[in-house]
Parts: C-alpha cells; sequence; structure tokens
C-alpha cells in the first residue's frame, strides 16, 4: 500500500468487485427507506482513537492527545468519541478504558464518548454495568457502550487477565444479555443490582470482525460496528446477514450499522501516502510478532517490508482513504455507495499529533458530514419507550 495508487485511489475498488454478488442493490435500497431525516450519503461521523503512543513519547502523552483530539473533534461536529481495549501492546494507552473514557468525558461537553469496545469476556458483566453505570451518572447523555469478545491481546496476556478462552468466548451471548439486564429497572426480588446502573439508558453496541457478532446484534436488535478498518474480508456479508435479519428491540426499531475506516488526510497525496506508512509499519510489526510504539512515517515503504507482508498489510488495511481531501473525498463516496453505512468511525495511528488533528479537520469538511454542531440528533443511542 501506500505506492499502490491504483488501488488507493478509490477505498473499495477491489472488494466492491467481489462483493458486489450480495444483493447489493437490495441492501442499498433498504438502507435509504429507512434513513428517515438523513440525505443519501450525509451521515454522522465518528472516532475511533486507542491512545496511540508515538516513538519516544509517553502513556501520559498519548492519553493528553486523546483527550485534546476529543476536544477538537467535538467543535468539528464529530458525532463519537470511542476507545478501544487492548492490552500488553507497547503503542496503545487505552487498556484501562474506562478510566480513559472518564478522563476524555470529562474534557468535552456534548459528543458522545465511549468503548469501541470493551472485551467483555475478559470482564465481569457486572463490574462493566457499574464502571459504565457510573460513567452515565457523571456524564448523562453523552455515554456509549461497545462490547467485543476478541481478547484484545495474545494469549499469554489473556492468562494474565485470568481469562479461559473457550469459555469466555462460548458465554459472550449469555454474557451480553446479563449486562443488559443490569440496566434493567430493579425488581423486588432482584438480588444482585448494578448500582450505579440499574434503570439508567446505556446504550448498548455490539461490535465484531466477522458474522458472529453480526448474528447476535440482529437476534438482540442491537446496533452494530463492524471492525471494517483492520478486517474488511467478511464486511459485506455481515452486513447483509444484520439487515436482513434484524429483529427490532426496545433500543433499536430498524438496523443501524457503523463502519471503521482508516482516514489519512492531508493537503496533498504524497503527504498523506507518507503519513500512512506509520499505520503500515505498524501493522508489518504486529505480524512480524514485534509490536512498538507507533513507528515515525518513511520516505519508501517497499523498502521496508517483503512482498508478501505488503500484500497481507495492503488486504488487511483495504478500507482506507489516503490523501488530499479531494482524493479522500473519491474513496469515501465510493465506501458509502458500497456499504451504505449509517455512520462512519474514522482511526488514523498518524505519528505526529499536529497531522493527527488537520487529518480529522480536513475529514470533517467532507461534502457528506454530518455534523453534530448543527443537528444534535444522536442516531441509535435512544432506547424506545
Amino acid at each position: 500500500m501506500g505506492r499502490r495508487s491504483a488501488t488507493r485511489k478509490t477505498v473499495v475498488d477491489d472488494f466492491s468487485r467481489r462483493h458486489i454478488a450480495l444483493e447489493h442493490a437490495e441492501v442499498c435500497a433498504r438502507n435509504l427507506s429507512r434513513r428517515e431525516g438523513i440525505q443519501y450519503a450525509v451521515i454522522p461521523f465518528s472516532i475511533l482513537d486507542l491512545s496511540p503512543i508515538p516513538q519516544g513519547a509517553t502513556a501520559a502523552d498519548a492519553l493528553r492527545n486523546s483527550r485534546d483530539l476529543a476536544q477538537h473533534a467535538e467543535a468539528w461536529g464529530y458525532n463519537r468519541f470511542w476507545l478501544a481495549e487492548h492490552h500488553n501492546m507497547p503503542g496503545i494507552a487505552s487498556a484501562a478504558t474506562s478510566i480513559v473514557i472518564a478522563h476524555v468525558a470529562g474534557g468535552t461537553k456534548t459528543i458522545r464518548v465511549g468503548s469501541g469496545g470493551i472485551m467483555l469476556p475478559n470482564h465481569s458483566p457486572l463490574v462493566i454495568a457499574e464502571q459504565f453505570g457510573t460513567l452515565e451518572s457523571l456524564f448523562p447523555g453523552r455515554i456509549d457502550l461497545g462490547l467485543g469478545r476478541a481478547p484484545g491481546t495474545d494469549q499469554p496476556t489473556m492468562r494474565a487477565l485470568r481469562r479461559h478462552a473457550a469459555a469466555a468466548s462460548d458465554n459472550f451471548p449469555q454474557d451480553v444479555e446479563e449486562l443488559q439486564s443490569y440496566f434493567e429497572p430493579p425488581t423486588a426480588a432482584q438480588r444482585i443490582r448494578a448500582v450505579p446502573g440499574t434503570g439508567l439508558r446505556v446504550p448498548i453496541w455490539l461490535l465484531g470482525s466477522s458474522l458472529f457478532s453480526a448474528e447476535l446484534a440482529s437476534d438482540l436488535g442491537l446496533p452494530f460496528a463492524f471492525a471494517s478498518h483492520f478486517a474488511p474480508a467478511d464486511m459485506m456479508e455481515a452486513l447483509h446477514l444484520y439487515r436482513r435479519h434484524f429483529k427490532p428491540s426496545r433500543q433499536l426499531a430498524r438496523p443501524y450499522v457503523m463502519l471503521g475506516l482508516n482516514a489519512i488526510v492531508a493537503e496533498t497525496d504524497t503527504e498523506a501516502r507518507y503519513l500512512f506508512t506509520s499505520v503500515q509499519q505498524a501493522f508489518t510489526n504486529l505480524r512480524r510478532g514485534t509490536p512498538g510504539q507507533i513507528p515515525p512515517p518513511i520516505d519508501d515503504i517497499d523498502a521496508y517490508w517483503s512482498p508478501q507482508e505488503k500484500a497481507s498489510a495492503s488486504q488487511t488495511l483495504l478500507c482506507s482513504v489516503v490523501g488530499s481531501p479531494e482524493t479522500a473525498k473519491r474513496g469515501l463516496l465510493k465506501f458509502i455507495e458500497v456499504t451504505q453505512p449509517d455512520e462512519i468511525i474514522a482511526t488514523a495511528h498518524i505519528y505526529d499529533h499536529a497531522a493527527r488533528l488537520r487529518s480529522f479537520e480536513l475529514l470533517s469538511q467532507f461534502s457528506g458530514f454530518a455534523s453534530q454542531n448543527t443537528a444534535r440528533t444522536i442516531h441509535a443511542t435512544a432506547i424506545a419507550d
């Protein structure tokens, strides 16, 4: 990637040819009919942040940068600011996700803040209900709870987290329903309550990179966020499954999809491709088993990786827009045309914090960006009465 201009010129040229047969026309028509009040291709944008730690910086620097980015994102009109749970990762500072959410929410006023996500099998559902009940009590009406079932780490760290992988994964649907129950109004016979938590309306999302969470989200009537920014292979099939089999719930009357997208926008295509090499190096290092802090960009990414590593990273990072505002616009329009998301959540592992701010600022100027400064309607978060 980076130098592959033919692939990079639009986000989805490659996968649109492979997946368009999945009844794209039906999906588009159905989703448009349900987009009440939102014009076609004008949708909310949000930010997924992992509190990246650049080389030579500290976790404290990264956490300050996350809060600063959230404050700017709020001013630019982004809808949500989500943080992700990862453990034993030298380049990620958001391991204690609930605490980082409080840090970010405390420095902002209107933007929704949440998890993208909490890896529920690493935790007791009661503890998560109490943590997010506390967050909702401190920042009412602004907290989202996105849940995933992946470990967010490697096998040795899973054991350090006291996680039994097979059992935890098998119990995920039951854990989600148990967590939901703690936010219900209490009953006289209820012996275990989440305090804070009980009776609070904390919107729950399911996150996934495969068909499992898509199916579970459709069964439970929950909004669904797909990790297409690093796992695009099953995206179209997961969207099709979720939308076709969705069952309305008290939280959500119709399917609602948010898609992850790597977005690196700069003044020129050349500068954006240069910044993107930090992401490409980071993924290559992860595949080599040598994860580290976010590396500075380099001039020649092809000198860094092997042809096999390039092919692997290119497939992993297929859902990316990298370029000038005009190039990014073309990529975004194509991505939206093919996938028909209700919302996009963008992420950008950029080494330089000022360049990262500028990238998200330029992204917010996209013509299809539904600014929450002018329309504070927050979709898929209001639980139906």
